[in-house]
């Protein structure tokens, strides 16, 4: 059985009932499934405190009742757990060439996902193609629109003018000056939250992926190009204007690759999708997506294997300086890269030894592969809605 990794404890007399329910859900959400007098040692409620948000909860169809456990002495309690099908987030993703969609229950399942091609990135006609993929995946879930939290918007960074702008890979022009929380909110007519795809890949991956046990981890996340991720102690870090973690346009080798950003030897030249496929032109072969990668990576093409082992010497300073700085419990690569290939980037880059990461009472490996794959910031976006609905909005006196 799970145990509770972050502790929030509730107030009995006036605190915010909005509160204790929200704690009451994610303790139940930790443990999976919890009896009334856990719930209660767990959160500082008193028992019935516990007994009347449990009724609440049960007839707003958010708990169910899954049979009981016996614990010793006397008649073995009633367990809860969460109803994963009262209610639904969606997560949809913004991407220079497609915008794609998921529908997920509250315990993190994705029920469908669906994907539209993208002519034009201008904002207006983003809009108009996330209002009319919001319809037709709900239809394709069967969820009803009463029935979803809200929609988690996902797009590339960085967000506003800066000197980044117009310049990286993974960015598309138009979207400088425009306010996107509120294009989406009047698009859609829901609750809508607006985030950096690396930040939504953080999410997907702690509610549903490989840092379902950790608080404190960084993630690289390999889109067209590379970002960072860092969760701490259970909160994201973003900073001033949502855009901490551009990553790739750190330097790691000086005087290097010269950089679509105004830099020379920037990490985005050396480890991202779009830098295995400039090398791989430079050799006559085209593959840009994840199924040829993989089909050339399984025959062993020398030229993939280059690229990769090439890769591997700035990865390795990459996760030293990230290890240094933030001090995760680990590190997880994931993304749009296929899994083989981050895999390999996993089992051959030299870890550095002179990290705070290097540690002997070490329980889990300082690098490990993200499981959402290439969904990730799109399932990322609905995993942050999902949440916001269990973590509890205000801190406990």
């Amino acid at each position: 059985m799970k145990t509770i990794s972050r502790t929030q404890v509730g107030s009995n007399p006036g605190r915010s009932r909005l509160h204790n329910k929200q704690l009451v859900l994610q303790c139940v959400r930790e443990l999976e499934r919890a009896g009334r007098a856990q719930i209660a040692r767990t959160t500082k409620l008193s028992t019935q405190a516990v007994s009347n948000i449990i009724g609440e909860l049960q007839a707003e169809g958010l708990l169910s009742d899954v049979g009981r456990q016996s614990s010793g002495r006397g008649l073995p309690a009633i367990q809860y757990s969460i109803c994963t099908s009262a209610a639904y987030a969606l997560g949809i993703e913004i991407r220079s060439d497609a915008v794609i969609a998921a529908v997920v229950d509250l315990g993190g399942v994705t029920i469908v996902s669906d994907r539209i091609s993208l002519s034009d990135s201008r904002p207006a006609e983003v809009a108009a193609v996330v209002r009319r993929m919001r319809r037709t995946i709900l239809k394709k879930a069967g969820v009803s629109a009463k029935a979803l939290l809200g929609v988690g918007i996902v797009m590339p960074g960085p967000f506003g003018r800066v000197g980044l702008c117009d310049a990286g890979q993974s960015t598309f022009a138009g979207w400088e000056d425009t306010d996107a929380h509120s294009l989406f909110s009047d698009a859609l007519k829901v609750p809508v939250v607006v985030e950096h795809d690396t930040i939504a890949a953080v999410f997907a991956e702690h509610v549903s992926g490989s840092a379902t046990q950790l608080d404190s981890f960084a993630y690289i996340y390999f889109g067209t190009g590379i970002g960072l991720g860092v969760m701490s102690n259970g909160k994201v870090l973003r900073g001033a204007f949502g855009n901490a973690g551009e990553l790739g346009h750190m330097v790691v080798e000086r005087g290097g690759n010269r950089c679509a950003c105004g830099n020379e030897g920037c990490l985005e030249t050396y480890v991202s999708r779009f830098s295995l496929s400039e090398y791989l032109a430079k050799h006559n072969i085209k593959a840009s997506y994840g199924e040829q990668l993989n089909l050339l990576y399984k025959d062993q093409n020398k030229h993939v294997l280059n690229w990769l082992n090439d890769a591997c010497e700035p990865l390795a300073q990459t996760i030293g300086i990230i290890e240094n700085l933030f001090d995760p419990q680990c590190i997880i690569l994931g993304g749009a890269m296929p899994d083989v290939l981050i895999d390999h980037m996993i089992e051959h880059v030299e870890l550095p030894t002179g990290s705070i990461a290097n540690r002997t009472d070490r329980t889990i490996p300082r690098l490990l592969r993200g499981s959402s794959g290439r969904m990730s910031a799109t399932l990322g976006g609905a995993a942050i809605i999902i949440n916001d609905f269990f973590v509890p909005r205000i801190e406990a006196a």
